[in-house]
């Protein structure tokens, strides 16, 4: 990791932007949002920024040799110490910038795990943070120092070279991956405990999810009365909050906070944090906090919905949209959100400042939620394991019995999640 605290590093930011690529997002707001994960970054002096246009990715330089001359001298008159580029690096590609440009040289993966390591606060947090940060290292290993052999395998007729340093780095590198894992399934069988004992008392439990900065923290101090940082800033949050919060109805849920999302989130946070994101699996209601002000809105919302959907959300979970930040549009967009919210069933436009339309999604959140829930007793077979846990995982168990055929529970469940139960 980066000592950026020891003195503001004077740092750039580039936004390569290849031609022909259907899939990338539009440069101008990229090239925004990177801006704003520099400045997420402490102790950054962001001298300058800029879209870099490339008919092709070179291999082994990323840009063409015109570019980076013509970027060296740039970055040489700014005193630029750190060059952080919006998109993937390859190991080699970041050896020879670095070499080329004589700064130090992060990708998007990069600096977004540089965030997550300075926001971690709980043990469970840091753990995966460093777990990721060692996983996106391993990738980093670039064999290219013949001189750093420690060995010769044989007699050096027959194969190559024995156990080299970059062998002996990722098996380290690797053997602290298996003592990091111990460490977090130990803080995850805790946290499982914890979502027992939570399984214990009768209340719903209210996910906020959505795009990073889009304003979750916002809503979750002003229902809850929390503290919980809440900035114009990417990943103000990182490690989940919990609280349980009274609704008008009179209702009580656990309304949660966690991580916010963000487009080509790395593959390594995603399985780092997934014990963490796996709390959303287990809400009864997910409520997905959308920055309507934004210009890729629509963009930012098919991210989250893909890292849903690789945590298994599916369509059956039951989701509200909350369409935040009204109060940044101009009256005719506003006019228009508002007509929307009134047309679909499922979409509330809300101001987190002011607390505009949060009565109406509260009224919502209830009657989701306070459904009529019955008890009643059912003998699940010792062979129905499926069953058995679907009934714990969400939480309809209230007291159970071991008896010769199966085990007698007795359960307090909706119609809906009666039905549910006889499809298993």
């Amino acid at each position: 990791m980066l000592d950026l605290d020891a003195k503001r590093t004077p740092a750039w930011v580039l936004h390569p932007e290849i031609k022909n690529d259907r899939d990338a997002r539009p440069a101008e707001p990229a090239l925004g949002e990177a801006v704003a994960l520099a400045a997420a970054l402490p102790g950054l002096d962001v001298r300058g920024s800029e879209i870099v246009r490339l008919g092709r990715v070179h291999p082994g330089m990323l840009f063409g040799s015109g570019k980076i001359e013509e970027l060296k001298g740039r970055f040489k008159d700014a005193g630029v110490e750190l060059v952080l580029v919006d998109g993937p690096v390859s190991p080699v590609q970041q050896r020879n910038l670095e070499k080329e440009w004589g700064v130090k040289l992060l990708d998007r993966t990069g600096v977004i795990l540089e965030i997550f390591a300075d926001r971690a606060r709980t043990r469970e947090g840091v753990l995966q943070v460093e777990m990721a940060a060692l996983s996106y290292q391993r990738t980093r290993l670039v064999r290219s120092w013949t001189h750093l052999e420690r060995q010769r395998g044989g007699f050096g007729f027959v194969g190559g070279p024995g156990e080299t340093q970059i062998e002996a780095d990722r098996r380290a590198i690797d053997d602290q991956l298996v003592k990091l894992r111990r460490q977090i399934d130990r803080v995850a069988r805790t946290r499982t405990l914890h979502r027992a004992a939570r399984a214990k008392v009768p209340f719903p439990v209210v996910a906020l999810v959505g795009y990073t900065n889009a304003g979750k923290s916002t809503i979750f101090n002003r229902l809850t009365g929390a503290e919980v940082l809440a900035k114009d800033m990417l990943f103000a949050t990182l490690d989940p909050t919990m609280r349980r919060v009274r609704l008008p109805s009179g209702l009580d849920v656990i309304l949660s906070d966690t991580v916010g999302f963000i487009s080509d989130l790395p593959t390594e946070l995603v399985a780092a944090f997934r014990a963490t994101l796996e709390e959303v699996l287990d809400a009864d209601l997910i409520l997905h906090v959308r920055d309507i002000s934004h210009a890729q809105t629509d963009q930012q919302a098919e991210d989250v919905e893909a890292i849903l959907q690789s945590l298994g959300v599916g369509e059956g979970t039951p989701l509200i949209e909350v369409w935040n930040k009204i109060d940044l549009l101009d009256p005719e967009s506003r006019e228009s959100v508002r007509v929307q919210g009134e047309r679909v069933p499922q979409v509330f436009p809300v101001s987190a400042t002011n607390g505009e339309g949060l009565d109406a999604l509260l009224a919502e959140v209830s009657g989701r939620l306070d459904e009529p829930r019955e008890e009643e007793e059912v003998v699940v077979p010792y062979a129905a394991g499926r069953q058995r846990a679907w009934l714990h995982e969400n939480r309809l168990v209230v007291g159970e019995q071991d008896e010769e055929k199966g085990t007698r529970m007795r359960v307090r469940w909706t119609a809906r999640q009666r039905d549910r139960y006889s499809t298993l």
